[in-house]
């Protein structure tokens, strides 16, 4: 039996395995299937790299940074990110790549227009900083949003009026409004939020989070994380088999 999975923490939301699960029945894959490694901490990946039937795993958070260390090589552009969703085992050999770039990238470029665009990125883990990869690669300037204010990175109290008309896209990378917390979203002013922002929300369940709902109401283009995930899952399939 070949084994895949997911690793992170607090992860009974996630919709992986469902995927995985439904792939491999349509597609007659046999022999193969797709479990949650629900990890309280990293290093019990440990276990999870000494089960021979393992063959691959994606990494979600908050892992996808702390990861690395335990790897014996990483791609290039992982390298270049710092983080990393997808291991590839293959004769004890742990091999780190990440698809949300492929993911993201595929579904923003639906909705740049033009290059004057700035964008938030709320959130400074592991998925933010493919986020910014991505958005440096097709050349929109952004700004970090953290709890805390240092260096060149905003804090929430920073966001008002002024920076809401400057920066017409906001990216929510952090787990702030996933299920089962869905009454919870990043504290910024909404008030202040117009049919000329676009709010994209890498969460995707529940389909419209709290902070979608909230710029919907406002006229804002919106989209959630569930393509990305999608686009980015099947990558994960290809590299493991590749």
């Amino acid at each position: 039996m070949n084994i895949f999975g997911l690793i992170g923490k607090d992860i009974s939301y996630s919709f992986s395995m469902d995927f995985f699960i439904r792939k491999f029945n349509k597609e007659s894959i046999l022999n193969t299937t797709y479990k949650i490694f629900d990890l309280p901490k990293i290093e019990l990946v440990g276990d999870l790299f000494r089960n021979p039937m393992i063959k691959g795993l994606n990494v979600t958070i908050p892992y996808k940074i702390s990861i690395i260390k335990f790897l014996d090589k990483i791609s290039d552009e992982s390298k270049n990110i710092g983080s990393v969703n997808v291991i590839k085992i293959n004769n004890n050999n742990k091999i780190g790549y990440n698809t949300d770039i492929y993911g993201f990238e595929k579904t923003i470029n639906k909705y740049i227009k033009n290059k004057d665009l700035k964008c938030l990125i709320l959130g400074t883990g592991g998925v933010s900083k493919t986020v910014s990869f991505v958005l440096n690669k097709i050349g929109i300037k952004y700004k970090f949003v953290s709890r805390k204010k240092k260096n060149d990175i905003l804090s929430y109290k920073d966001i008002n009026n002024e920076i809401l008309k400057e920066y017409n896209i906001i990216i929510n990378c952090t787990p702030v409004g996933t299920y089962p917390q869905i009454n919870n979203c990043p504290n910024i002013p909404y008030e202040y939020i117009s049919e000329n922002h676009i709010l994209y929300d890498l969460i995707y369940n529940p389909s419209k989070t709290l902070f979608l709902k909230k710029g919907f109401c406002r006229g804002a283009i919106i989209k959630n994380g569930l393509e990305m995930f999608n686009i980015q899952a099947e990558q994960s399939w290809k590299i493991w088999n590749s």
